[in-house]
């Protein structure tokens, strides 16, 4: 398991460590060499993976890559530029790049001026002697700074990186609610069980029926701090007399922060495990996860870098636990007491992150973090985790752009923080004294502030279409309406890889019909609807949207319109107008004599809606058909309505060609990439604005929809939105695949795996696939393989061809696959290969001329780089969901 970091620090030098290199070697096969490149809107990072080849024995062999004095050569360096260009105008969490790995990979590091400003006027202005702050993403450290002094008196001294803190409450989650959480999943307590069953001496006025969840979440009802008088007498009768309180509030019946709560946590460790709360997290959380600088009562070696505090009895606290309570009890308390520096934070945090390992070393599984990490609700509504804050009055450190309801860190008394995203897997900490040296300093504000920065810095800005209702949950605790309100005019203001943990969505996805259904229809009071659909407009229970709306009161459904393939999606042919059996309604085909509804078709309708999926490729014809009944909406001036869907392949891969003017039609609306990185809501407003529509539009938002989500992590069910695009992985091929639709290639139509599999008579499968594999597309793998299609191009004829495997979706680069994939066709097979054919789905002159002329496929996206620049930053200006 490697160890390599990536660190930047204060925005300008890169730390790569990957293995240590023998002298006069630039890397050995098989390393991973990470480069760093400074541009304008931040850095990005490349990884470039010498292969192995295999000698005549099997054993590994060291070499370059193929080609590596020219081909490799052009390859890596293309991808350089490609990747610097590609990530300009990208913002976080909305941005769009070739692969979903590359958006999400995203970091606005010249944004981070802003923190370093705020930090800075912090000081000037009194409320801290300095800082340190840390921001990281996965296991990359991507920006790590100190600021100002770490002491002023007795006198100054200048803040390290490395400069150890007293953390305090910190202390909650990081040593107490952790080690609660490890004997939990031990089997040696039950975290909602009576805290009594464990310690007896607890039991006692009023506490008998008090949980371990109670104590964590802050609702036993005890006080927040007992009398210091009742520690006057040594750590054991102070604990005694702590054991024997009687409860404030009745238990559970009112959220209040309390110290005694984790001093209570703190002792039930030692009872259970039979280890004081500092060796057992010692030996159990600190030294696996290596934070070799992190204890209870800092060592001697430490107190030279340990950030002072107060004073105490004449003498600075240095290394010497500031919270009076815990000092009482000899440094070592369940609610304070632990002494730590960011760069050992960051390594909780990422074990946090990681779902309970760091470098391969497993602390907590996967379910536990799970466990500790889900938000709860609270008296009075708000939420917290066992051992984390979510969104109760003290979480301003969330700040204004981190999610509420599914992010969560704590604050400490001396002016220390961390909040963490699990769902982006990202978190920043900083670390002050703000206690020092007078006590007076307050660094609540700049917490939130600097909270606010590094969120868009990592995520970018709440998206300026964003709905209101694209947040709402009752987990979340929206600020927004509960009901929906679409819009297609000015944006309205908002109050939101393998799947692991953090990933998944904590409430279920609601298209635009569930929304319409649990609004009752509000939406459509009082219109004359034409509904344009197929059969994937249904509910979350399978319910038609076109019976939904005809049983709908204070609606009249009066008309449908089928797409391409009908309204049944099953045909593959030109389409008549036909009844739909169930309504009994006419429906108009689309996809037949008329593309775009007619003034007669319109006849009687005041408003139309679009539900249909889209699998979000410029050349699907549905989001054809949706530009199209937008502009006739527009010239009959009547009003048209958008339920959203989800994007199947994340909203997050925007990337390919623009189709040009002498390719724009049926299957390509306007100029549009390859594919486009958005729902079709978000389609249609992008169609109304910068193609100029300006039609009388409204979309009904998606809820609980995050860009970063898979098809399979929304809940839904998949219907198959054409014949041939029969699951998710057919949709994600889809749009490199078809690029060879024109030509002379299967592309598996009439096989039981269309778009997973591609062939012709005259293709040496073996080949191909070996070339394929040597090339290293990103996220695929090819199995050479024999079909024979039973209808469409080649049929009853054998086929020699790939499988193609997705190994990695987040890698997987469509644009950049497609050519690939078309280039080494036409590199292997000549004129057997029709290659100019696939002109006619690049739809592009220049991309076309780039793979005619490309000694390398790496160098045909050039040729699209000033375009799709040009369409994110459009496209950022249309998004509703984070």
């Amino acid at each position: 398991m490697s160890n390599r970091r990536t660190i930047v620090r204060a925005g300008v030098a890169a730390d790569t460590r990957p293995r240590r290199f023998a002298r006069g070697r630039s890397a050995f096969p098989g390393d991973e060499i990470v480069v760093l490149h400074p541009i304008a809107s931040g850095w990005v990072h490349h990884r470039v993976c010498l292969p192995w080849r295999r000698a005549s024995s099997g054993a590994p062999e060291s070499s370059a890559p193929r080609n590596c004095s020219g081909r490799w050569i052009i390859r890596y360096l293309a991808a350089i530029l490609l990747s610097v260009a590609a990530l300009h105008p990208a913002r976080g969490q909305t941005a769009a790049g070739q692969s979903v790995d590359a958006a999400l990979a995203y970091f606005n590091q010249p944004l981070m001026a802003r923190a370093d400003k705020l930090i800075a006027d912090a000081i000037a202005n009194g409320q801290c002697p300095g800082a340190v702050l840390l921001v990281g993403r996965g296991d990359a450290i991507l920006y790590e700074k100190a600021y100002g002094n770490r002491a002023l008196l007795p006198k100054p001294e200048a803040m390290t990186a490395d400069t150890v803190f007293d953390i305090a409450s910190l202390s909650k989650p990081v040593g107490t609610a952790a080690s609660i959480m490890l004997l939990s999943e031990r089997g040696l307590l039950n975290v909602d069980a009576p805290v009594a069953k464990y310690l007896p001496a607890f039991g006692a006025n009023g506490k008998e029926m008090i949980t371990v969840a109670d104590l964590l979440l802050h609702r036993s009802g005890m006080m927040p701090d007992n009398e210091m008088a009742d520690y006057s007498d040594g750590p054991k009768p102070a604990m005694e007399k702590i054991l024997a309180l009687a409860p404030t509030w009745p238990p559970g019946s009112r959220f209040a922060y309390s110290d005694v709560n984790y001093i209570v946590l703190g002792e039930l460790v030692r009872a259970v495990d039979g280890r004081p709360l500092d060796v057992f997290a010692r030996e159990e959380l600190f030294r696996p996860l290596g934070m070799s600088d992190t204890s209870y009562n800092a060592a001697e070696s430490l107190k030279p870098r340990c950030a002072p505090t107060g004073q105490r009895d004449g003498h600075w606290m240095r290394g010497e636990v500031h919270d009076p309570r815990s000092h009482a009890l000899g440094g070592v308390a369940g609610h304070a007491g632990i002494f730590s520096t960011a760069e050992d934070l960051s390594r909780f945090c990422r074990m946090i992150v990681n779902g309970g390992q760091l470098n391969g070393v497993r602390v907590l599984k996967e379910s536990t973090i799970a466990r500790m990490t889900r938000p709860r609700e609270i008296p009075g509504g708000a939420h917290r985790t066992y051992g984390f804050d979510v969104d109760t009055p003290f979480a301003g450190i969330r700040g204004e752009r981190f999610e509420q309801g599914s992010t969560f860190g704590h604050t400490g008394f001396t002016g220390t923080a961390f909040w963490i995203d699990p769902t982006n897997r990202c978190y920043f900490i900083l670390l002050t004294n703000s206690v020092h040296p007078t006590g007076k300093g307050d660094v609540r504000a700049l917490r939130h502030q600097v909270a606010t920065v590094v969120a868009e810095a990592l995520l970018g800005s709440t998206p300026e279409g964003g709905f209101a209702s694209a947040t709402n949950s009752s987990a979340a605790g929206s600020n927004g309406p509960t009901t929906s309100r679409g819009t297609g005019g000015p944006p309205m203001s908002s109050p939101d890889r393998k799947e692991t943990w953090a990933s998944r969505p904590s409430h279920e996805v609601l298209t635009g019909i569930d929304i319409l259904k649990r609004d009752n229809f509000q939406q459509l009071a009082g219109r004359k609807i034409g509904l344009i659909t197929n059969q994937t407009g249904r509910d979350r229970e399978g319910n038609r949207t076109a019976d939904l709306l005809a049983g709908a009161k204070d609606v009249k459904l009066v008309k449908l319109f089928s797409p391409e393939h009908g309204i049944n999606g099953v045909l593959d042919e030109k389409i008549g107008d036909s009844l739909d059996a169930k309504t009994g309604l006419k429906v108009f085909s689309l996809y037949g004599k008329s593309q775009k509804p007619t003034p007669e078709m319109l006849e009687g309708i005041d408003t139309l809606v679009f539900d249909i999926q889209d699998v979000g490729a410029r050349f699907y014809t549905y989001i054809t058909t949706v530009g199209l009944c937008m502009q006739s909406a527009a010239e009959h001036k009547i009003r048209f309505i958008v339920l959203d869907r989800p994007n199947p392949n994340t909203g997050l891969v925007a990337d390919g060609p623009l189709a040009d003017k002498a390719h724009e039609g049926f299957t390509a609306f306007g100029p549009l990439p390859l594919v486009h990185g958005m729902t079709v809501g978000e389609l249609a407003r992008f169609y109304n604005t910068e193609f100029k529509v300006n039609c009388d539009l409204q979309v009904i938002p998606l809820e609980n929809w995050r860009r970063r989500m898979w098809w399979d992590e929304t809940g839904l069910m998949w219907i198959n939105p054409s014949p041939n695009l029969r699951n998710p992985t057919a949709a994600l091929l889809y749009p490199a695949i078809c690029l060879l639709e024109s030509s002379n290639v299967s592309v598996g139509r009439g096989t039981d795996q269309p778009f997973e599999e591609l062939g012709a008579p005259w293709i040496d499968g073996k080949k191909l696939a070996a070339a394929l594999n040597e090339a290293n597309l990103p996220g695929l793998r090819f199995v050479p393989i024999t079909f024979e299609p039973t209808t469409s191009k080649f049929a009853k004829q054998k086929c020699e061809g790939v499988y193609i495997e997705v190994t990695n979706r987040n890698a997987f680069e469509p644009a950049r696959a497609g050519v690939a994939i078309a280039w080494e066709l036409k590199t292997l097979f000549g004129e057997k290969f029709q290659s100019p054919r696939v002109a006619n789905m690049l739809q592009n002159a220049s991309a076309a001329a780039a793979l005619d002329a490309a000694k390398d496929p790496a160098q045909v996206p050039v040729a699209w780089q000033t375009d799709i620049e040009s369409f994110r930053a459009a496209r950022e200006r249309h998004l509703v969901y984070p």
